[in-house]
């Protein structure tokens, strides 16, 4: 006999074999054991129930809409700088919390709602079906379509339309929390990224002393941040406009200038450059005395503080943005203007 003809033997019944039927003995514990009697729910025997969790399912569908509408409130009213306290978590942003808080009640409220309605209204009829080859007959896809029709009807979900409308409208109104966070998208940034808090007249004040600087106060080799007059780490928009106006100071002799418009911007070898670096605006504060190069830490690129503020390696675009500035009349120095050019790293709507 061939091994085909062996294995069709072995695939048939005993009874095909010729062999004696096998006799499962009563108490076998891998018989079959049968599905257990149905039991029905109250819904599915009382009327008022089944309208109870209808109304169940409605209210929680309707605290998801007004949870989602809630999102959008709080992202349109909370300012993004205000905090509050929260126990245990202690002091988190006002805005994240609202956004966090209502988006999770939406979604929870949503799936809970789905949950009750498929746990109290939808049938629970227990069904066992044999395992079917993967490609359905016609017959198959018959059936299939009938249940689906039968299901959908024992669903309730076209005679329940107090839970059906209040779940379109849940659904209808979560995608809006996604639609409203494309707001952050935009405005334009228009001119802003051009201008900083430096202007004509504005003294040159020491970062870590806020004291006006005078030229005797910054020494050859030496490298000192400033930042403009009028500037304090107690105002609301202080970190957005140092990120813009952060400046480094340096003396040179005037003879190891090498670019001239460097040498007639600057004040007895003084020089004022952006501390932004042009690649993606880390502040650059590793100097190297001997050669006058500036190194920022985060990606390398390197600047030439004596010939331009020009890169001389790295992935910097462009050069250093550099700041004219003299000396007025009470001996400090001062700015005589702002920035030439757009501090930090280029963007789109850079000339």
């Amino acid at each position: 006999m061939s091994s085909h003809e062996i294995s069709e033997a072995e695939d048939k019944l005993p009874e095909e074999r010729g062999a004696a039927s096998v006799v499962r003995p009563a108490d076998d514990p891998f018989a079959d054991p049968g599905l257990p009697p149905h039991e029905h729910r109250k819904q599915d025997i009382d009327e008022r129930a089944a309208r109870r969790s209808e109304r169940t399912v409605a209210l929680l569908f309707t605290v998801s809409m007004l949870a989602t509408i809630a999102f959008i409130a709080a992202y349109v009213a909370l300012p993004v700088d205000k905090y509050i306290y929260v126990f245990p978590i202690g002091h988190i942003s006002a805005l994240n919390f609202a956004l966090g808080v209502t988006l999770g009640i939406a979604l929870f409220t949503i799936g809970a709602g789905a949950v009750h309605w498929a746990r109290t209204l939808m049938s629970d009829v227990e069904i066992a079906d044999e395992r079917h080859p993967i490609e359905a007959s016609p017959e198959v896809k018959s059936k299939v379509l009938e249940e689906f029709r039968t299901g959908a009807k024992e669903s309730g979900f076209g005679r329940r339309k107090l839970a059906r409308n209040t779940l379109f409208g849940a659904l209808a109104l979560v995608p809006l929390a996604g639609v409203v966070l494309l707001r952050d998208l935009g405005p334009l940034p228009g001119t802003k990224l051009r201008h900083t808090k430096w202007a004509k007249g504005k003294r040159l004040m020491n970062y870590n002393t806020m004291q006006p600087l005078r030229p005797e106060d910054i020494a050859v080799g030496s490298l000192t941040f400033a930042m403009p007059e009028g500037m304090s780490e107690e105002q609301h928009d202080f970190q957005t406009e140092i990120a813009k106006a952060a400046l480094m100071l340096v003396r040179l002799q005037p003879e190891n200038i090498k670019d001239k418009r460097e040498l007639d911007w600057s004040h007895e070898g003084i020089v004022a450059f952006s501390k932004i670096c042009t690649h993606v605006g880390c502040p650059i504060n590793l100097y190297e005395q001997q050669t006058h190069h500036v190194l920022c830490p985060c990606h390398q690129s390197t600047f030439d503080l004596s010939d331009g503020g020009r890169v001389i390696f790295g992935p910097a675009g462009h050069a250093l943005p550099q700041l004219r500035i003299r000396a007025n009349d009470q001996g400090y120095l001062e700015a005589m203007g702002d920035f030439s050019e757009p501090v930090g790293p280029a963007y789109w709507e850079r000339g």
